[in-house]
């Protein structure tokens, strides 16, 4: 049931940072004509032909260097090849064949990964016999392309993704599978090792490959849940950058696999910006999600102390102050088994259904009370809403001037349904059609 993950990798400048953004369409990664410019790992969802994939902008892969920078760019770009399905190999057409090129090719190979070797700088029908050259990398038939110009791109993402799964899963496995994340040092084996021995009751063990933790399968309140635990993180030789980098990356590739998700925040260390990108990338990618605050019984407390706390996360939380929030000590099993029965919670909530007529019941009384204002001359007119799928839950309101909705109005209906219906823990989607 694992994503797809694509690993752009080559020396520096040859274009990597630019067919990254050409795939996404946006401009995410800085591009420069400066080699090393792309020293944090970029990764991102993307999408072709109904596949989806996570695809990872990597620095400038600079095999035998020893100055610092390069090395942790090399690191980062090694545990990217290691965690990658698939790995994009980009080449400048220019330039020809660089010493460095060969090297990275010799790396590459003893991937024994699918590897695309992508020749870009292709803008022209005239630069097509520059690309010859590069068989000699024997990593089979390069692919001409212009990432700058978008010429032959998409040819090369039917190549790339013609043998991925649709969706990136599989149906096999209909457990709920619960990601425990969080940042390193949380406490997120505590917290599985604490579940599986609390509960004794280890239905098996899924194997998992090289790249993925082995998965506990546990049975809990009559049910089997499968607890995918992102806490293996393998020693590197230097670990500071890449040991974050492979955490982020390890969690991203949990995220994709759940279908709830429990974020582990430190009761002790309290929730920084690292915390909240987790956060953020779960809502991202539609999973309903729990927080969980463990190391709670090294906190002083008295009797308002997890009001307090909670108040305090919720603020930080802004627009997903709708999460659930346990206090929970990992070590003790202090209300450890309220984490299952949340995520249980919030995957039954995730896949609810609201009927129409009950929906146009509750909200047209609300919207006709407080109707959408108009950025135009133009009136906004709602007249029903319905429920077009869940999981994620999404909500389509009919009316006759669907671009002419503002955001904030959109948030509105989202804290409406929320108020009447709960939805705790899960994403909303809120979409306007004409009717």
């Amino acid at each position: 049931m694992s994503a797809n993950i694509v690993a752009i990798v080559g020396r520096p400048n040859v274009g990597k940072s630019t067919l990254f953004n050409r795939i996404l369409g946006i401009r995410e990664a800085i591009v420069d004509d400066v080699p090393g410019v792309t020293r944090d790992r970029k990764y991102a969802s993307a999408e072709w032909a109904g596949k989806h994939f996570t695809i990872i902008d990597t620095g400038g892969f600079v095999p035998g260097s020893e100055d610092q920078i390069e090395v942790a760019i090399r690191e980062q770009a090694q545990i990217a090849i290691e965690e990658a399905d698939s790995i994009v190999f980009v080449v400048d057409a220019v330039d020809g064949i660089a010493p460095m090129d060969r090297l990275i090719a010799e790396v590459l190979r003893k991937s024994r990964k699918p590897i695309h070797v992508v020749v870009n700088k292709i803008d022209s029908a005239k630069r097509e016999l520059l690309v010859h050259e590069f068989h000699e990398l024997g990593l089979g038939d390069p692919v001409p392309l212009s990432a700058l110009g978008g010429r032959s791109v998409g040819d090369f993402l039917d190549l790339l993704t013609q043998d991925f799964r649709q969706n990136g899963v599989t149906e096999s496995d209909r457990r709920l599978r619960i990601a425990i994340v969080g940042k390193p040092n949380v406490g997120k084996s505590s917290l599985v090792n604490t579940l599986l021995g609390k509960q004794r009751s280890v239905v098996s063990h899924l194997p998992g490959t090289t790249r993925d933790p082995i998965d506990s399968v546990v049975r809990y309140n009559g049910e089997e849940l499968t607890l995918v635990d992102t806490a293996g993180l393998r020693k590197k030789r230097r670990v500071t950058e890449s040991l974050e980098f492979y955490s982020a990356l390890r969690t991203l590739r949990s995220i994709e696999r759940a279908d709830v998700v429990v974020i582990l925040f430190d009761a002790e260390r309290g929730v920084d910006k690292q915390d909240l990108h987790i956060v953020q990338t779960a809502m991202e990618y539609r999973r309903g999600t729990v927080v969980a605050v463990n190391k709670w019984d090294l906190v002083e407390k008295d009797t308002g102390t997890a009001r307090e706390y909670e108040l305090a996360i919720r603020s930080l939380l802004g627009l997903h102050d709708f999460l659930p929030i346990l206090f929970i000590s990992a070590r003790t099993g202090q209300r450890v088994p309220k984490v299952l029965d949340m995520a249980q919670s919030v995957w039954q909530q995730q896949n609810r259904t609201i009927g129409t007529s009950e929906l146009n019941g509750t909200l047209l009384p609300l919207i006709q009370e407080k109707p959408p204002v108009s950025p135009s001359p133009k009136e906004i007119k709602i007249k029903y809403v319905t429920q077009i799928r869940t999981n994620p839950p999404m909500f389509a309101f009919f009316c006759n001037e669907p671009k002419l909705v503002q955001e904030h109005y959109r948030r509105f209906l989202m804290n409406a349904i929320r108020s009447h219906y709960g939805f705790e823990g899960v994403p909303l989607g809120v979409v306007f059609k004409r009717k």
